[in-house]
């Protein structure tokens, strides 16, 4: 987890018990859930895709695409919702994403993307909630 400072802060004893044992060990701990885990990886419906955390909008479904990776995976986030940070740990470098309001983790970011932007953002199911629009 960084150091910064985030509009959204809670103890952990408060995340422990705001968020499932799972979530807390993906969001708090840097965790990642098994690759086909999650039933929003198959969520097709229009909406947004939100923090469980701190409940913020961070992806819209229409930047929502399928990578075949497991996790479910977005061109770009709504603007100033998710953060990054380098990510050194398991003899790698990767490029962390995090909520911008909870500084949550919520998994990674990857430049092999389809156009426009070329990028995505591979993200652990559990740490998001999707609100449909219809």
């Amino acid at each position: 987890m960084t150091t910064e400072t985030f509009p959204i802060t809670r103890t952990d004893e408060e995340w422990r018990r705001l968020l499932t044992d799972e979530q807390y060990r993906v969001m708090r701990g840097h965790g990642t859930e098994a690759p086909g885990s999650c039933a929003l990886l198959h969520e097709k419906r229009r909406g947004v895709f939100h923090c469980a955390g701190c409940h913020a909008p961070l992806f819209a479904s229409n930047d929502k695409f399928e990578s075949g990776t497991g996790w479910p995976s977005f061109n770009e986030p709504e603007p100033g919702a998710v953060e990054t940070s380098v990510d050194r740990s398991h003899f790698m470098v990767r490029t962390e994403a995090h909520c911008a309001h909870c500084g949550s983790h919520l998994g990674h970011v990857f430049d092999d993307g389809p156009p426009p932007t070329g990028q995505r953002y591979c993200i652990n199911g559990v740490a998001l909630v999707f609100r449909p629009l219809d």
